[in-house]
């Protein structure tokens, strides 16, 4: 955690493993009440991350990046964000290849070239300027192959025309998601706390909803999309959906949370099995042969064959998908600490 020399701002970064390769985590831009607030944020994401690598098989450890934003100030920008993320790249640079950064919620691929002139471990670069770009169609890709897992296994088939889909979030990610639900034939619900995605969800042919409603709607899929922590003790009873499998981290805000919604039969994808698109796609960036397209789809889609994985392991087990996806990480772990 350092206080930038630029900006007067702290940015802070936390690596959670190296056991399978060099931490990789976004850079999240955010405003935060308190630097407690933050350090419990980028400690509980990093795990986050080394669980998601690690069910993926990728050759990375988990960490990430938080640039605190003061919830009396307004989101850097100008001269300011340029600052603040160059002092953030001060920070990456400090840790010498340990952690990888990348995008994440608050930054972009833009950002990413501003980090770069400090450091050289910035990846999801702009691909004018050598990287992958935008991983959020990566990410919805992956998703999307999770959902179509899950509803073979709750529903008894992976189509999903017909089926009615609450997405929950319609930033890059969502609206990404959106559309390859929508073009499967899917009836959609949309849902943001920003009403000015209203005009995305609408062109899609989403019916605009609350994001309590989204939650609550009685459809087929609740994919949450935005924020962290919007399944707990209060909301998992309320949840309407027989499958849930989205793209945002953490969703679960502890790990009980997962029996309360084995409990009442809703079928939750493991969001650090789902979600792991992004990172699929910079890990292609990384293999020596150089980053290719296709490649990386092909990799991608690789995420709803570790879903398969999971949900049969539980099934088999006779645990929850979240304790399966858990064990299976904890496995691949174990194995690359003994070599």
């Amino acid at each position: 955690m350092r206080r930038g020399r630029r900006s007067g701002l702290f940015t802070m970064v936390a690596v959670h493993s190296t056991v399978r390769g060099p931490a990789l985590g976004g850079c999240r831009m955010w405003r935060y009440d308190d630097a407690r607030a933050a350090v419990r944020d980028v400690l509980r994401l990093s795990g986050a991350m080394t669980s998601k690598a690690a069910a993926a098989g990728l050759p990375m450890g988990g960490g990430k990046g938080v640039i605190l934003v003061p919830s009396d100030q307004g989101v850097p920008a100008g001269e300011l964000r340029e600052a603040v993320l160059r002092d953030f790249g001060d920070t990456v640079e400090s840790l010498r290849g340990t952690y990888l950064t990348a995008e994440d919620v608050g930054t972009s691929a833009d950002d990413m070239a501003v980090i770069a002139r400090e450091t050289k471990y910035v990846t999801g670069l702009a691909v004018e300027h050598g990287g992958s770009g935008d991983p959020s169609p990566w990410t919805a890709l992956g998703v999307q192959e999770a959902i179509h897992v899950c509803c073979e296994h709750a529903l008894g088939s992976r189509e999903l025309a017909g089926r009615t889909v609450a997405i929950a979030g319609l930033g890059s990610g969502g609206e990404r998601l959106a559309q390859a639900c929508a073009q499967a034939g899917a009836r959609l619900l949309g849902a943001d706390v920003d009403d000015r995605r209203r005009a995305a969800a609408e062109r899609l042919g989403a019916r605009w909803v609350t994001p309590s409603k989204a939650l609550e709607a009685e459809a087929d899929v609740y994919a949450p999309c935005a924020l962290g922590g919007v399944l707990d003790h209060d909301t998992a009873p309320r949840a309407g959906a027989r499958v849930i499998v989205g793209a945002a981290n953490n969703q679960l805000a502890d790990d009980s949370v997962a029996d309360v919604l084995a409990d009442r039969g809703i079928l939750w994808g493991p969001d650090f099995v789902a979600n792991a698109g992004g990172i699929i796609n910079i890990s292609v960036e990384l293999e020596p042969e150089g980053y290719a397209p296709q490649r990386a789809r092909e990799r991608v889609r690789g995420v709803g064959q570790t879903m398969r994985l999971v949900l049969s392991d539980a099934a088999a087990r006779g645990v929850t998908p979240l304790a399966a996806a858990k064990a299976l990480a904890e496995r691949r772990l174990i194995e690359a600490a003994a070599v």
